[in-house]
C-alpha cells in the first residue's frame, strides 16, 4: 500500500468509520509518517468528540425554512414574469406578422368582405342563442368558482 492511499483511509480509521484491513496495518507498521498521521487524527477526533455541541439560536429551523421557501417563490415569480413576457413578444410577433402579409398580399380587402358576412352570421347566432345566455353565464360561473377553490387548495397545500 502506499502512502497516498493510507491517507485517504486514515481519517475513517481514526473516527471509527472504518476498521483498519491487514493490508493498512502493515503500512502502519512501517511508515512512521502514516503512523504518526492516524495518531494525530486520533487525537483531533477525541478533543472534538470531548468538545461541547454548540446549540442551535432559537428558531433557527423555521427561519432557514422561511428564508428557502422565500427564495423558492422568487425564483418562480421570475420564471413566471419572464415566460409571462416571451409569451406577450411572441403574441404580437404573429398579429403583426399575419397583419404585414395581410396588408402586402391585398388578403385585408378580401377579409373585410368575409368579416362582413361573418358577423352577419354571428349577428343571426347571436339571437340565437340568447334565450341561453342566463344558463351560459351560471355555468361559466361554476367553472371560475370551481377554478378558484382548485387555485386555493393547490396553493395551500404547497405551504
Amino acid at each position: 500500500m502506499t502512502c497516498d492511499a493510507a491517507a485517504d483511509l486514515i481519517e475513517p480509521v481514526a473516527a471509527g468509520e472504518l476498521a483498519a484491513d491487514a493490508e493498512l496495518s502493515a503500512h502502519l507498521a512501517v511508515c512512521p509518517a502514516c503512523a504518526q498521521s492516524l495518531e494525530e487524527a486520533r487525537q483531533i477526533d477525541g478533543l472534538l468528540r470531548a468538545r461541547p455541541a454548540p446549540s442551535a439560536p432559537s428558531q433557527f429551523t423555521s427561519r432557514v425554512v422561511a428564508r428557502l421557501h422565500r427564495a423558492t417563490w422568487r425564483r418562480e415569480q421570475i420564471i413566471d414574469a419572464v415566460f409571462n413576457t416571451l409569451m406577450i413578444a411572441a403574441a404580437l410577433t404573429v398579429a403583426a406578422g399575419l397583419w404585414i402579409a395581410l396588408q402586402r398580399s391585398g388578403l385585408s380587402l378580401v377579409s373585410r368582405d368575409a368579416l362582413d358576412i361573418f358577423s352577419s352570421g354571428m349577428l343571426t347566432a347571436a339571437q340565437k342563442v340568447a334565450p341561453a345566455l342566463p344558463l351560459y353565464a351560471g355555468a361559466t360561473g361554476l367553472i371560475v368558482v370551481a377554478l378558484g377553490l382548485w387555485w386555493w387548495a393547490s396553493d395551500s397545500a404547497a405551504l
